[in-house]
């Protein structure tokens, strides 16, 4: 389901004819944001790359090229629905609020965490999660408690709450994914699966994982699913309007699969010239889904000064979160055993009480 062609022209097809009228009620401003929330992410993505290759990060997942597809689903959430992502969402976490520097934080070993997901600042958006498809079992599970609580299906739009699980193409085969949609089916869960099939499990093609499309997969468990041209960022927001809109009002778990591309490595640690070409990287750059809506905008009028607005806030997040992370102050190493059980744990004690021991052997200029 396409909605913009590669080069911004506006050309619904049949699938999204149904979906005409969720887009076209969009006013310009939100149009304009959308493009502003692809183009700022990733001027904030390309710095994270640059600050662990000058060492001030352990690891960085790029989300490059994968903009449109999580933009316009996070854009289409509501403000009392749960985002349960994954590790590559920066632009997902950034439109629901989390601050940027946080995911930083995370990826320099400075927090346990990143952010508290209960602070109502970070829009209900739940934790990076960096063990695949850990994430989706727990978001089936929320998304029941809201049925046994009586938090959704009431038909008041305002209030009825939704949850948004993100995972990708790799993770679409590990076995959390699919006990959870069972889970989901049997429950009626007020569920989103918005999978982000970026064509690369690391070095692991799709085609290798799955003999036909993965949107078959939640299909096959009765969930109703669309599949959706993942660069196309009025596509995913629209499928993803509709889908919540029916999983909130009592239709069940709903899903999405957004073709979309992984522009960039899988992480710092990846070189994706080892298993795909320089042909294949130009062909998807083609429909570079930033250049798609900066097209579309611009055959409605938008001007220079838009775009370089633009391109001055992307600019000024990236000075900023560079900063701030220099700035962010080491963790105490005693925290990394708080919280690992609920109660009191006898190993914990002996592993801190090491710690501290070696520690100490270091204080008056050891060695």
């Amino acid at each position: 389901m396409r909605i913009l062609e590669p080069d911004g022209s506006f050309a619904p097809t049949p699938e999204a004819e149904p979906l005409r009228e969720i887009v076209e009620a969009l006013d310009e401003s939100a149009l304009e944001q959308m493009y502003r929330d692809m183009a700022v992410t990733r001027a904030f993505d390309q710095q994270a790359t640059m600050l662990q290759r000058q060492g001030q990060l352990a690891l960085w997942p790029p989300s490059l090229g994968q903009e449109a597809a999580q933009v316009g689903s996070a854009r289409a959430a509501r403000s009392q629905d749960t985002i349960f992502p994954s590790y590559r969402e920066h632009a997902v976490a950034r439109v629901r609020g989390v601050d940027p520097v946080s995911i930083l934080a995370l990826m320099r070993s400075a927090t346990h965490g990143g952010w508290d997901p209960t602070d109502p600042k970070n829009g209900n958006t739940r934790l990076y999660t960096l063990v695949l498809g850990t994430q989706v079992p727990h978001a089936t599970g929320f998304a029941m408690g809201l049925n046994f609580d009586g938090r959704t299906g009431s038909g008041d739009a305002e209030k009825d709450e939704a949850v948004v699980v993100y995972y990708g193409d790799g993770a679409a085969s590990e076995g959390d994914v699919h006990e959870a949609m069972v889970f989901a089916a049997s429950y009626s869960t007020p569920e989103l699966f918005f999978l982000q099939n970026n064509q690369w499990a690391i070095s692991v093609p799709v085609a290798t994982q799955a003999a036909g499309p993965l949107a078959n997969r939640s299909a096959g468990y009765g969930i109703p699913t669309l599949r959706i041209d993942g660069n196309d960022v009025l596509a995913s927001y629209a499928a993803s309007r509709m889908y919540l809109d029916e999983a909130r009002a009592g239709g069940g778990p709903r899903a999405i699969e957004a073709v979309t591309y992984r522009m960039g490595a899988h992480t710092t640690s990846d070189d994706p010239t080892k298993y795909r070409t320089k042909a294949e990287e130009e062909s998807w750059a083609r429909r570079d889904p930033i250049a798609r809506m900066r097209a579309f905008l611009e055959n409605r009028g938008a001007g220079s000064e838009f775009f370089a607005d633009v391109d001055q806030e992307g600019e000024a997040l990236a000075a900023d979160v560079r900063t701030r992370i220099a700035e962010w102050p080491d963790p105490d190493p005693a925290s990394m055993f708080a919280h690992v059980y609920s109660e009191p744990h006898a190993l914990m004690e002996q592993q801190a009480a090491w710690l501290a021991e070696y520690e100490a052997s270091f204080e008056g200029g050891a060695a």
